[in-house]
């Protein structure tokens, strides 16, 4: 597979060569070599007769690996250091666990953007996460720590919050953006009243406008079966899929002026303003092209 035969175009973005990625599930590739695309380059991955997990572009470089959480992480540049740290995976008690990979025909930063938006809850996951007349997104804070997002201070009224849930309750929510393709969700836990649940999208970009998101939990439920937990999360995935695939464009507006934001979309502004200044242009819509797109055709994408 050449990039010729593929279509699609590389990427030249420095702060996004230089990440490291999440390719694949490391239970993914015991099952055998996985041959797939990341930033539009051709490569191969898989586990070796010793164990070990390699990674190797279409011309026969071996790239960098590591195995964090679960996951075979690789790069095609140099990165600064390691996977972002998710500390709560230290915790005994915890369930790790990859819930599901998907592959859906969207922009990684759309994936993100989704990831981040508590009001489309009530619609698209009704009876779930959310449920009219329960609509009302309350003010919460965006700030930025050490590099990475924070929405902090955010709750929401939830049908049945996690697989273990037995009754509706108030969710406390905390985002976290770490990585320009991947986020976490710290989540009230119906487990444990002093602790949350850990959720994360690691998403592995085979191009600009098609990904396959990896969703990963270490949760506090001792209850559920692996199953029971990986079924809620598919089904809640299920949902976003169409969503995400039918957004148009694919590619993420920066300008936040080309779609037409509201008090709810806070998280989604910082986020586009993150990526500004972080310089990506790869999965997304630069803010000049953005606003001549927009005055061309109107807002983009309205919720």
């Amino acid at each position: 597979m050449t990039m010729a035969e593929t279509g699609t175009r590389s990427c030249s973005d420095p702060v996004i060569l230089n990440q490291w990625h999440a390719v694949a599930d490391l239970n993914e590739i015991r099952r055998g070599p996985l041959r797939t695309l990341l930033l539009g380059a051709p490569l191969t991955c898989w586990i070796d007769d010793d164990g070990t997990a390699r990674a190797r572009t279409e011309s026969g470089g071996e790239l960098e690996v590591r195995t964090d959480y679960g996951y075979l992480w690789t790069t095609l540049g140099e990165p600064d250091g390691g996977v972002f740290a998710v500390p709560e995976t230290y915790e005994d008690d915890r369930r790790t666990l990859n819930a599901l990979t998907v592959g859906i025909q969207v922009s990684a930063p759309r994936a993100v953007e989704n990831f981040l938006d508590m009001a489309h809850f009530p619609y698209v996951h009704a009876g779930v996460l959310g449920e009219e007349p329960h609509t009302e997104v309350a003010e919460y804070r965006v700030e930025e720590r050490d590099g990475e997002l924070w929405a902090v201070d955010c709750v929401f009224y939830q049908p049945r919050a996690a697989a273990a849930s037995s009754q509706a309750v108030l969710a406390e929510y905390i985002y976290r953006v770490p990585h320009p393709y991947s986020a976490m969700l710290y989540k009230s836990s119906p487990s444990d009243a002093d602790r949350m649940d850990a959720i994360g999208i690691f998403i592995h970009p085979l191009t600009d406008t098609r990904i396959r998101a990896h969703l990963f939990l270490s949760v506090l439920d001792q209850v559920s079966a692996d199953q029971q937990i990986r079924r809620f999360q598919q089904e809640v995935i299920a949902q976003d899929k169409p969503i995400l695939e039918n957004q148009h464009p694919k590619l993420l507006p920066l300008d936040p002026r080309a779609e037409t934001p509201i008090r709810a979309d806070r998280s989604a502004i910082a986020y586009r303003r993150w990526l500004s200044r972080l310089g990506v242009t790869y999965g997304v819509i630069p803010a000049l092209e953005a606003e001549r797109v927009g005055g061309e055709s109107g807002a983009l994408w309205q919720r």
